[in-house]
């Protein structure tokens, strides 16, 4: 091909998306330009230095994708995918796009199980959690609960692409995670339950990408945040064993009641609320109470 038949460098090309990007607000202008330039030449980041310049072809694609980002659509939904851990997960519109954030409770669940543990995953959406612990704990037999149907086709997709991967398979459940009637037959069997429920307190201001995008159900937790993770700590209580675990994401605002949810439940002991990597509050952990002598 002449230099004729093509377009700008790539680094040209970057640099006036990152401009763009910025003139609409996006923080992260030049990682996501940069994200898009490498899924429009379709090859890793980490390689677009050596990619060459834009076909006139990919460079049309290329500035499509840069519009929607500057009207602050997802960089996920325009990927189709989100990275969660190890994992890439396909995501968009009908779900939750997982964050960075929940993976810190996925490391502290992996670090409370054993080969066969069982791990349900509540308010599961793309299924980030319950498949990422399956895939870094592959001893473990797992369920995903989702009761929204946009959701539960992203799970769905997500699950079957990780057993085709040659990750164990997941039990889907589709069904409300705070119902007493969802997974009773394992009520007291449980080792671990992990959570990320919707828990933004109602009018909250969040980012276009949220409000535009995200499912508000699966982002707003009524008038304090707290509607759903109130019942989620009593169906863990009763979900798990003697000496299971209990792991439940919440807002920055939570530090304080959400661990004191666990302790007015009375099943909960060794009850700890952590941070995460910008030093905010962001999840609580609590043990149900082991009564052998």
């Amino acid at each position: 091909m002449s230099e004729a038949d093509r377009e700008p460098s790539v680094s040209a090309v970057i640099t006036a998306a990152t401009q763009q990007l910025a003139r609409a607000g996006v923080a992260s202008a030049r990682v996501d330009a940069e994200w898009l330039a490498a899924h429009a030449l379709g090859v890793p980041r980490s390689r677009l230095a050596a990619a060459g310049g834009f076909t006139a072809r990919v460079l049309r694609a290329y500035q499509e994708l840069v519009a929607a980002r500057a009207r602050r659509v997802p960089l996920q939904h325009l990927m189709g995918t989100a990275g969660f851990r190890w994992l890439d997960l396909a995501v968009g519109p009908g779900v939750f796009v997982p964050r960075p954030e929940t993976e810190l409770l996925v490391d502290w669940g992996l670090t409370r199980i054993g080969a066969g543990a069982v791990v349900v995953d509540l308010c599961a959406g793309s299924g980030a959690i319950a498949l990422a612990v399956a895939h870094e704990a592959p001893g473990i037999v797992g369920y995903a609960v989702e009761r929204a149907p946009a959701a539960l086709d992203w799970l769905r997709r997500n699950a079957d692409a990780r057993r085709a991967a040659g990750d164990p398979a997941i039990t889907i459940v589709a069904g409300d995670a705070t119902d007493p009637t969802t997974l009773s037959t394992l009520d007291g069997r449980v080792d671990l339950v992990l959570c990320n429920p919707p828990y933004v307190p109602d009018g909250t201001p969040v980012p276009p990408e949220v409000a535009n995008h995200d499912p508000a159900e699966a982002v707003f937790g009524g008038p304090d945040g707290l509607a759903v993770i109130r019942p989620i700590v009593a169906r863990a209580a009763t979900l798990l064993r003697p000496g299971g675990w209990l792991g439940v994401e919440h807002d920055d605002t939570h530090a304080v009641a959400v661990p004191d949810l666990l302790r007015a439940d009375g099943a909960y002991t060794d009850i700890e609320d952590h941070r995460d990597l910008a030093g905010l509050p962001r999840f609580a952990t609590g043990r149900v109470a082991d009564c052998t002598p």
